[in-house]
């Protein structure tokens, strides 16, 4: 693959911080059976469950809170407090799970394409999963790919999100969906606390997109979303109809329990 090397780590991934009992609450928060083998199935299964029960957020930044990469913090957040989060926290929580499952499990850094142009380094992490073939889970980027996807082939890959292609671009993989392209995917592994620089600057800088407004979004059972936005509650079809209303204050924090089990006393307020 135009000299992409996607051999498997020569050592072996880190252990989970996870104890048997965190593994069991983390399973009964994502609503799925503990599988009998770590293979693609189960895999697959258990991406399918966490993107729709655990939201893509960023309101901790807009209510205070500090987001904190270390693993203990990551299972309090998602787990006992029934959270959401960004790439970060929910590839790096998904990760721990994982581990923990008897899953071989490497973190990758990407660049985030706006438009022709991708941004920085650590902008964006995502997973790598070594079964019998090398394969790419993102839990972590909003609307993506439901199922894990081969990240040897440069053929197509379709789910109900889309179709998805992975191309060579040097040492690294320019991972596009349905030909649009979304990240540019490096093939090193790395530990979580490399990606504590830029998980800092994109809760703090005025230039993150994440500090110029709130989300938190969940995919539906139909194959669309649903996603609020301040007061703003959009939801999308999976043929690409929308629909958006404008909720009072009452409305968005019910939404925000109702649609995606965050209990909130006050809403988060985007600083612009």
């Amino acid at each position: 693959m135009g000299g992409v090397d996607h051999s498997s780590p020569s050592a072996p991934g880190p252990a989970s911080s996870l104890n048997e009992r965190q593994v069991d609450a983390y399973l009964a928060r994502i609503g799925a059976a503990r599988p009998g083998r770590a293979d693609l199935a189960a895999l697959a299964e258990l991406q399918r469950a966490h993107l729709h029960t655990v939201p893509f957020e960023n309101l901790s930044i807009h209510l205070g809170e500090p987001v904190v990469l270390e693993p203990g913090a990551l299972f309090e957040k998602v787990v006992t407090r029934r959270r959401g989060g960004f790439c970060y926290e929910l590839n790096g929580s998904l990760a721990e799970l994982l581990r923990a499952l008897g899953f071989r499990v490497s973190l990758l850094a990407a660049r985030v394409f706006d438009g022709e142009r991708a941004g920085p380094p650590f902008d964006h992490l995502a997973l790598r999963v070594d079964l019998d073939e090398p394969w790419l889970v993102d839990v972590g980027f909003g609307r993506f790919s439901i199922r894990p996807l081969r990240l040897d082939t440069q053929e197509k890959q379709s789910d109900g999100a889309g179709v998805f292609t992975l191309t060579p671009h040097g040492d690294e993989l320019d991972v596009a969906m349905d030909g649009r392209p979304e990240y540019r995917l490096g093939l090193r592994p790395y530990p979580l606390a490399d990606f504590v620089p830029t998980c800092w600057w994109q809760t703090t800088s005025p230039d993150s997109h994440f500090t110029r407004s709130t989300t938190c979004s969940l995919p539906t059972a139909d194959g669309g979303r649903v996603t609020l936005s301040g007061t703003r509650l959009i939801r999308t079809a999976a043929d690409g109809g929308r629909e958006e209303r404008v909720l009072g204050e009452a409305g968005a924090l019910e939404a925000y329990r109702s649609l995606f089990g965050i209990v909130l006393d006050r809403l988060p307020v985007a600083a612009g």
